[in-house]
């Protein structure tokens, strides 16, 4: 059994993510790092010059390769869960999918924050980004993540230790 930690950019799925994977002498695997080391580009490089199909199609690569292990705390891209083949890898295993919610306003507040500066991310829709592309792509992924869950887990206010402890005990 591995944990997958599925939600929105900004989320904590990698910061955190790697903290439990410490927590629990495991390897950590984020599907986008795998995505990027395959195709030997940025993800905002492969959806500029390949489009979001191919990003999409390298991303169910990915998801099914990180679905087959074992013991490894495993972070999908935040539109992973979005398709059906990417949902059913993670569900034919008996892994634990811990959804870390966040509202809108802090998603916003931390993705501006973020080390990983928002011009290296693709734009997700014609809105152009802000609270508002954040509100929107969340009303469309929300109800996917619930269906997917094992578990969710608020983030909104906890630190990433606090994130970790509560992650541990729900296991």
């Amino acid at each position: 059994m591995s944990i997958v930690l599925i939600g929105y950019r900004g989320s904590g799925k990698t910061t955190i993510g790697l903290k439990l994977a410490d927590r629990l002498w495991q390897t950590f695997v984020d599907t986008d790092d795998l995505i990027v080391k395959r195709a030997a580009k940025s993800i905002r490089e492969i959806f500029q010059q390949d489009g979001e199909p191919a990003f999409r199609e390298l991303e169910v690569q990915a998801v099914r390769d990180a679905s087959l292990l074992d013991e490894h705390v495993i972070s999908l891209g935040g539109g992973a869960p979005m398709r059906e083949e990417n949902r059913s890898a993670m569900k034919s295993r008996d892994h634990k999918i811990i959804y870390l919610r966040c509202d809108p306003k802090s998603l916003h507040e931390r993705i501006e924050s973020a080390p990983r500066p928002p011009a290296t991310r693709p734009q997700l829709s014609k809105i152009g980004g802000g609270i508002e592309e954040i509100r929107a792509i969340l009303a469309e992924r929300e109800p996917v993540y619930r269906q997917l869950m094992t578990a969710e887990l608020d983030v909104t206010n906890l630190s990433v230790d606090d994130a970790v402890v509560y992650i541990v005990r729900l296991l």
